[in-house]
């Protein structure tokens, strides 16, 4: 999961809504349940629990991996990317792209901006509010983007992938703010899924240094901020 902290006044931050929709998921992901709605019935509970409201919460990305006997089954919702490694030797990118597709202006802006030597500046901040301000405005609604926030109904809407369990050799679960780097870093994702969580670890490491020393201002990697969140999670099978 991937947190978003919500601007309205007197709304609890992204990281205790994200706490919160983890440990609701963790209560209702048992092994027979079907993924959508075991989301949705935890984004009614968290919902719930910290009093909030479609249009006046924070929001997380969602991304969802259960290995069955037979079956590997994937849900994502928002752009959280799950990379699956196949037992050919060759693998797949699969990332919720619905929010990046809707070509709202202040979002190639922004990124044409940093990739000319802006940097962080006012105008910059100003088109992430009124970038912010744009998606809101699409968020949860068809022909928009679907993410988890206080209406449950948002996971039907999810990306959902049943892999039979003997094709696939392994997984990595990757934040846009790991993604991204690793990206222009040029690291296999073949790699990545061998390693070991201290290795994992000094990975996050290494792009949390490659942004600050030799691309701070988004010259390189134009991205709304310099650092992002960055989580990465390794299934070998």
């Amino acid at each position: 999961m991937d947190g978003a902290t919500s601007h309205h006044p007197g709304i609890p931050p992204a990281s205790e809504y994200v706490d919160a929709l983890g440990a609701a998921l963790a209560q209702h992901l048992i092994p027979d349940a079907e993924l959508p709605p075991a989301l949705a019935d935890a984004i009614r509970d968290t919902a719930r629990a910290l009093g909030l409201a479609p249009g006046r919460s924070p929001s997380s990305t969602v991304a969802i991996v259960r290995i069955a006997v037979e079956t590997v089954s994937v849900l994502l919702l928002g752009d959280t990317t799950v990379i699956v490694g196949r037992t050919d030797g060759n693998h797949e990118i699969h990332t919720d792209d619905r929010l990046g597709a809707l070509g709202i202006p202040q979002a190639a802006e922004y990124r044409r901006r940093l990739a000319h030597g802006s940097g962080y500046d006012d105008v910059h901040r100003r088109l992430l509010r009124e970038l912010q301000e744009r998606q809101r405005e699409q968020r949860n609604r068809p022909g928009g983007y679907w993410i988890a926030e206080a209406d449950p109904s948002a996971a039907a809407h999810a990306i959902r992938l049943d892999i039979p369990r003997n094709s696939v050799s392994w997984l990595v679960a990757a934040t846009d703010g790991a993604r991204e780097p690793i990206q222009s870093l040029g690291i296999p994702w073949t790699d990545i899924a061998q390693q070991s969580a201290d290795e994992l670890g000094a990975l996050l490491r290494t792009c949390h240094s490659w942004e600050a020393e030799t691309d701070p201002d988004g010259r390189i990697l134009p991205r709304s901020k310099r650092h992002d969140d960055k989580t990465l999670a390794v299934v070998r099978l």
